[in-house]
Parts: C-alpha cells; sequence; structure tokens
C-alpha cells in the first residue's frame, strides 16, 4: 500500500518502522521542523526524520498544514493511506480526506478515555491498572474519530510513564500493521465512540511537579512514575530545596510521623512519612544544578540528620 506518515518522537519510529518492514510503499515522511537542542543550541533532528533518513525515506518538514501549499503536497505524493502517530500538528479536514482510505491515527489510550496530548502519563498518574493503544479514523475533533481497533496492556505496578511508552509504541505499531492489513483486504471495521465517556488527557507542565506529603503514598508514587521524563515530581523536604524525584517505591510499612517527615535514610534510600501513614522509599533523585543519582549515593555527599 501506497503510505503517507505523519510522525515525531520515537514512539512513532516503532510505527514507521514497522509499515517498513511489511513491505508497504512509504510515498513520503511528514515530521516537525528540526528544533535546537541542549546548550549549543544546534539544530537537532526528530527521531522520526533519523529513521526515515537511514531508509533513504523522502522527508517533508512543512511549518504548517492549514495552507494551499500543503494540500497541494499532499495531494502530489496520492497516498492511498495517511498514518499518523504523535505528529504534533492538527490535520486539517481536506488533507484528512485525501485519501481514498482515508487518514488513521495510533492513540496511545484506549478512547474514548484519555483524549489528548499526554495519555499515558496522565493514565499512570491517575493509577490506572490497564491501558492501550487505539486506531482511530481521523476526524475533525480531537481523538473524536471512529475506532478500527484496540489493543489493551497491564500498567505494572512500579511501570513508569517513560517504560510504558516503550511498549505502548511497540503495542501500537501492531496495531497499526493489522489495521493497515483490514484496510487493504476491506475488512476493517468502525465502530463510533461513546463520546459521553470521553476524558482528557492535556499537556504536563510544571505545575504538576510539587509533592503534597498529605496524599497516599501510591498517590505520590504515581505521581513521581507518571510526570517521566517531564516535567519530573519534586519536593523540598530532603535537603530545603527543590530536587527531582526519579524513582520511589512504596514499602508498606507505617509509621506515626506527620507527612513529609523523613523516618529513615541509608543505603536503601530516603523514607519519608505519608498522608496516609505509609512510607514511601525515594530511591533516585536529582538536586538543584546536580545530576540523576540513586539517593544512597547523594547521602554519602549529604548526610541527613534527623
Amino acid at each position: 500500500m501506497r503510505i503517507l506518515f505523519m510522525g515525531t518522537p520515537d514512539f512513532a519510529v516503532s510505527s514507521l518502522r514497522r509499515l517498513v518492514e511489511d513491505g508497504h510503499e512509504i510515498c513520503g515522511v511528514f515530521t516537525q521542523p528540526d528544533k535546537p537542542k541542549n546548550r549549543g543550541h544546534k539544530l537537532a533532528f526528530s527521531p522520526v526524520k533519523e529513521y526515515a533518513i537511514t531508509k533513504e525515506l523522502a522527508v517533508f518538514q512543512p511549518a504548517g498544514l492549514r495552507n494551499p501549499e500543503a494540500l497541494e503536497l499532499v495531494c502530489s505524493l496520492e497516498p492511498d493511506l495517511i498514518a499518523v502517530a504523535a505528529y504534533g500538528k492538527l490535520l486539517p479536514e481536506d488533507i484528512l480526506n485525501t485519501p481514498k482510505l482515508g487518514s488513521i491515527n495510533v492513540h496511545s489510550s484506549l478512547l474514548p478515555k484519555y483524549r489528548g496530548a499526554a495519555p499515558i502519563n496522565w493514565a499512570v498518574l491517575n493509577g490506572e491498572t490497564e491501558t492501550g493503544v487505539t486506531i482511530m479514523y481521523m476526524a475533525k475533533e480531537l481523538d473524536a474519530g471512529d475506532i478500527i481497533l484496540q489493543k489493551s496492556t497491564r500498567i505494572g505496578e512500579t511501570e513508569d510513564a517513560q517504560a510504558l511508552t516503550v511498549r505502548l509504541a511497540e503495542l501500537g505499531a501492531e496495531a497499526l500493521s493489522e489495521t493497515v492489513a483490514a484496510l487493504a483486504a476491506g475488512t476493517a471495521t468502525r465502530t463510533a465512540q461513546d463520546h459521553t465517556q470521553h476524558t482528557y488527557a492535556p499537556m504536563l507542565g510544571k505545575e504538576l511537579s510539587p509533592v503534597d506529603w498529605t496524599r497516599s503514598a501510591h498517590a505520590i508514587s504515581c505521581q513521581v512514575r507518571g510526570l517521566l521524563p517531564w516535567p519530573c515530581a519534586s519536593t523540598d523536604v530532603i535537603s530545603g530545596e527543590e530536587m527531582k524525584l526519579y524513582a520511589v517505591r512504596e514499602t508498606g510499612e507505617t509509621v506515626e510521623a506527620k507527612p513529609g517527615t523523613i523516618t529513615a535514610a541509608g543505603k536503601q534510600g530516603i523514607d519519608i512519612a505519608c498522608g496516609d501513614g505509609k512510607v514511601l522509599r525515594v530511591i533516585e533523585l536529582q538536586a538543584k544544578g546536580g545530576k540523576r543519582m540513586a539517593a544512597s549515593a547523594y547521602l554519602l555527599g549529604h548526610p541527613i540528620q534527623r
């Protein structure tokens, strides 16, 4: 099948790679424009562009899609299908309707739950035990199109959003492969979403970072795991200055201590009392201006007096 692919981050690479491996003709790859990176502000390619170049695929990086030039470009590529995975731009209806088989999207949630920009993070933040991927026809409304295929997976008790993203990328690629095969065979189904059941997963912001230790140990664990790799949960109870938390563990222990009190600190990590009387152990952290490290390593240079 002749496919125009649109995607930008690592998550999307898995889907593009699978389409290539399945032998489809990738007539073009749309990805976000190169962006400055790190202190040198050198322009960096998106992961999708990097992969596409290795396969000698035609790469296009339009600044916007709501103009005649973008539509003309899409039409000139004559795709049978547009496949989108985390592209980062909304597609206008005239582009969506260009391919004869339509435009489909790989979305990392079980729609209609968690429409929006950060479905994986919010699933972890909210303590969900299950999530998955949805392949849907794209519509004018965000993530509201008819569902073609869904695949679900359990969220591990200690799994963070970063690790879950890697797994869902592969699950999404598998689902996309099956969907394209069904479209080619004329056997693909479509089911309208129950819009009354939809929830929204907005972009993350630094206002979500500060930890409220009056919450339960499990809720804080979900916060830490859900805010990876950015913006990360943060706290000032360890050193008096804000530091990022990268890994924690629910110990199951109970203590009679004010929430936010450090109850132990040593080789296993830093134990902090939570609002439900349970202990949360900080395993990995990053002090302001420092490097990410094990809490035990941090304690070697910053012993805690209790």
